[in-house]
């Protein structure tokens, strides 16, 4: 089982390669207009199907489609949001429980610390209907997240046993991401993190994801290269973490 000292190598490091690329992209930046103001209390929806549902790397949906959709409320002027997001499942059944429905549940505050550095923080709840695990898949965690420009570092701590293992409370995942646009309207994804699942060492891994997302106006598409580095997650024999690209679709309204 790997060190939180070296989940912290792992992010560090990540951040510094991160700097790199974004010291080479760099570019003078055009004198724009002012953003319009943003009304006080915003409602947005969601939608989404997806070519496999991989969470922190691990296939949610034994590597095949997931159909997803959310809606979210922030009230700009404190940072408060709160939302809400379900996606189909089949590892809740895989493991030996029942359901096919993953419906999460968060609210956090979001904002500057000081100039162009942001600060997000908040709760969720992965709540599975009739999943009938022993112990419970419903998950609860708390989280922080700073973030610089492309760049974001976060931490997230279950308050519950995670996802259905035994003695697993106040597991860790620290991950760090940097989304940078290499092309008007074309974003380039990185990602990397490391999921501890406290006294369960075989089921702690890395993920890492490199990816683009298009968006298109109507839609917004991503193909991302994802893997997690265990074989401990499998279902009917396959590894749920295995190298895969991962196709996604989604509207925002």
């Amino acid at each position: 089982m790997k060190t939180l000292s070296k989940n912290f190598t792992l992010i560090a490091a990540l951040t510094l390669a991160f700097a790199s690329m974004s010291a080479s992209l760099a570019h003078a930046e055009e004198a724009t207009p002012a953003a319009e103001a943003k009304p006080d209390n915003e409602v947005t929806f969601n939608a989404a199907i997806v070519s496999d549902y991989r969470y922190r790397g691990v296939s949610q949906t034994r590597l095949k489609p997931a159909l997803q959709g959310g809606a979210d409320y922030i009230n700009n002027p404190t940072g408060f949001y709160a939302g809400t997001w379900l996606s189909t499942i089949k590892w809740t059944k895989d493991a030996g429980g029942s359901g096919d429905v993953e419906w999460d549940l968060y609210a956090g505050k979001r904002g500057e610390i000081v100039k162009d550095v942001s600060y997000d923080v908040g709760g969720l709840y992965y709540f599975y209907p009739s999943n009938g695990l022993h112990p419970s898949a419903n998950t609860f965690e708390l989280y922080g997240q700073v973030g610089y420009g492309p760049f974001t570092v976060k931490y997230s701590q279950s308050t519950t046993n995670l996802f259905g293992f035994a003695d697993s409370k106040n597991s860790g995942y620290l991950d760090g991401s940097a989304n940078f646009e290499v092309a008007e309207g074309l974003v380039l994804n990185l990602h990397a993190g490391h999921q501890n699942v406290k006294n369960n060492g075989a089921a702690s891994y890395t993920d890492y994801k490199v990816g683009l997302t298009k968006d298109f106006g109507v839609v917004s598409a991503s193909l991302a290269a994802i893997y997690a580095d265990s074989d401990a997650y499998t279902a009917k024999g396959k590894n749920l973490g295995k190298k895969a690209l991962v196709l996604s679709i989604s509207k925002t309204f």
